[in-house]
């Protein structure tokens, strides 16, 4: 786990979900689980879960914790918004635009037109307060070249990209490019909330659901993580790294944006999710086209998987794990006494991966609990989500495999509604159980769909294939 050595100042959090164990000897957390093991004098760096760098050991120290997930970055400063400038692609949302231009008061703008069909003119800003420059596409060429067009012609060190259907709130700037002082990091993103008050059922349900929204949690951006891509709604990059990766790939009709983030992580560059900054989005929220974006989503997925193989399975499971369901699945009495076996061996297993910490077995017993529960979640969510296919024509042969998947539905609708109904603003009334379930289950029917059309368009199976740990 090597990179630029971090800034004396800078300071890191151990997250409080991660572990200590063996008396502060090892940390078990991060995306995906892991045991970090500690030395003596890595120890005693630690007060109270956080570090603060002053020298090379520590700033080696700091940057393990970061790689390794365990820990969050706490940035004494960051850049100025001088350095910064604003690149908004637009097609055909005039008053969207002047909504945006109107919330980055003393910025620099570079508007891209993407082929408006009544053109964008310099003449439309002269009353606003910020310096504004005006491209324009004669034809479209889609969302990442115009932001490849607005790229080419910054000239401060970090480009923020902004939808035109997008209102940043405020403080989201500085919250933003504190990040920044991490000179490994290349991207930083906010979190992305509704705009207007939700006024019917779909807009409630995205009000805590939207594909945009990635939750009130901080996190490293990272392939199999917690929070595995960041949307380009609202995005902050260091141009300089951003030019080398050779910015958006304008081939991607959709996913353009997972395409970068996954080509930052493989260049070598950090990425940071940081929910303290808000950017406000106008959902769609009619059926029809909240149906079709859902699609759209799922399209990008085989196209990815063609580019990134393996970074799109629809999960990672350990085998183990997978055995222990499949086995319970089974219904039968010796499907019940085998899968207790297999859990029993998987607990031994954990046991003797932490054995260099002694842990007490309570620890053993949580972590295999949770790895049970995480490993039933996803696969509850494959089957309804991308799968769902698959599932429905075996749940219309089998009486068995119809209960399973209505287990299934059930448990990764409730589970879900749980979990999501905490992002929403206290005065967002909140979506009904069994009416967030229908709604999550036309949410993943829609996206599978656009999954299963882009797998076939491309003829590429690897958005539809797991990850199976040994």
């Amino acid at each position: 786990m090597t990179g630029p050595r971090l800034p004396d100042g800078f300071a890191v959090q151990v997250d409080r979900r991660v572990k200590v164990l063996g008396e502060g000897a090892a940390l078990l957390g991060g995306s995906p689980t892991r045991l970090l093991r500690l030395a003596p004098a890595a120890q005693t760096m630690l007060t109270g879960g956080r570090l603060e760098v002053h020298d090379a050991v520590s700033a080696q120290l700091a940057r393990t914790l970061l790689d390794a997930t365990v820990a969050h970055p706490r940035p004494a400063s960051g850049p100025s918004h001088r350095d910064v400038t604003v690149v908004i692609p637009v097609r055909d949302n005039p008053s969207g635009l002047q909504r945006l231009i109107a919330a980055l008061r003393g910025m620099r703008v570079i508007v891209v037109d993407d082929g408006s069909t009544v053109p964008v003119g310099q003449d439309d800003f002269t009353h606003t307060h910020c310096d504004v420059q005006v491209l324009r596409h004669d034809r479209s060429k889609g969302p990442a070249a115009a932001r490849n067009t607005g790229m080419a012609a910054c000239n401060s060190d970090f480009v923020a990209f902004l939808d035109s259907d997008v209102v940043p709130r405020r403080g989201w700037l500085e919250a933003l490019l504190g990040h920044f002082c991490d000179p490994a990091v290349a991207l930083v993103a906010p979190r992305i909330v509704g705009l207007r008050q939700p006024d019917n059922l779909v807009a409630r349900y995205e009000a805590v659901r939207s594909s945009l929204d990635l939750g009130l949690r901080e996190a490293p951006v990272m392939p199999y993580g917690t929070v595995s891509y960041v949307p380009s709604a609202a995005i902050i990059c260091r141009r300089s790294v951003l030019k080398e990766v050779g910015g958006f790939d304008e081939t991607l009709k959709s996913g353009e944006d997972v395409d970068l983030c996954w080509r930052f992580i493989e260049a070598g560059a950090r990425l940071r999710y940081e929910p303290v900054a808000l950017v406000a989005h106008d959902h769609r929220t009619q059926m029809r086209e909240w149906f079709g974006r859902k699609a759209f989503y799922g399209e990008a997925a085989a196209p990815l998987s063609v580019r990134h193989p393996g970074k799109t399975a629809p999960l990672m499971i350990s085998g183990w794990m997978l055995v222990v369901w499949i086995l319970m699945a089974m219904g039968s009495g010796i499907g019940y006494l085998a899968s207790m076996i297999v859990a029993t061996i998987t607990g031994r297993r954990i046991a003797k991966s932490l054995s260099a910490v002694e842990p007490e077995p309570k620890d053993v017993a949580v972590v295999a609990a949770h790895g049970l529960w995480s490993a039933a979640l996803q696969l509850a969510s494959a089957i309804c989500r991308h799968y769902w296919p698959i599932a429905l024509i075996a749940a219309s042969l089998s009486r068995r495999c119809r209960n399973i998947v209505l287990v299934a539905a059930v448990v990764d609708g409730v589970a879900d509604w749980v979990t999501r109904n905490g992002n929403a603003d206290d005065d967002t009334k909140r979506v009904g159980l069994l009416t967030y379930i229908l709604l999550k289950r036309l949410d993943d029917i829609a996206y599978g769909t656009g999954l299963w059309s882009g797998v076939v368009r491309e003829r590429h199976l690897g958005a539809l294939k797991p990850q199976i740990r040994t």
